[in-house]
């Protein structure tokens, strides 16, 4: 585990995932999503991911990497990108159930709030075995203890 001295802007940190059809119907049960596409049972092998799926996994991800798991860490937002309309999210491509993802999480800022807590935006960056990008998202910020007792 790194602690928040520790993080530089630029650091990138690397984890690989899949959803399967099971966690994917279990994620749209809990979540409650509604989308008519998602729900078309076609007689298809692999399911096409929601994107909130696709992030949500992301971000369990990245709380997981060993520099990360152990801090007193809290997601407390997304900042838009003045280059994306004030947005923050791209999904570029779709990823289906059981395609291994890629993903790259780099920090983009860093910030200190007070003398207890600290910010850093993380940017995450999705691939495919192939190299082809599925989804980027930039400055999604996380609050930090910045040391544990």
């Amino acid at each position: 585990m790194k602690k928040f001295s520790e993080f530089k802007v630029g650091d990138e940190f690397f984890s690989t995932c899949s959803i399967s059809e099971k966690e994917l119907e279990e994620y749209l049960k809990f979540s409650r999503i509604k989308n008519a596409f998602l729900e078309d049972k076609q007689n298809t092998k692999q399911k096409i991911i929601s994107g909130r799926a696709i992030i949500s996994r992301m971000e369990g991800e990245f709380t997981r990497l060993s520099q990360i798991y152990g801090n007193h860490i809290i997601f407390v937002g997304s900042d838009g990108d003045s280059e994306w309309e004030n947005r923050n999210t791209r999904f570029l491509k779709p990823l289906f159930t059981d395609e291994v993802l890629k993903i790259k999480f780099t920090i983009s800022a860093k910030e200190d709030i007070d003398n207890e807590f600290g910010k850093i935006a993380i940017n995450y960056e999705g691939t495919k075995q192939d190299g082809e990008i599925v989804v980027l998202a930039k400055k999604n910020w996380y609050r930090i203890k910045k040391s544990i007792t």
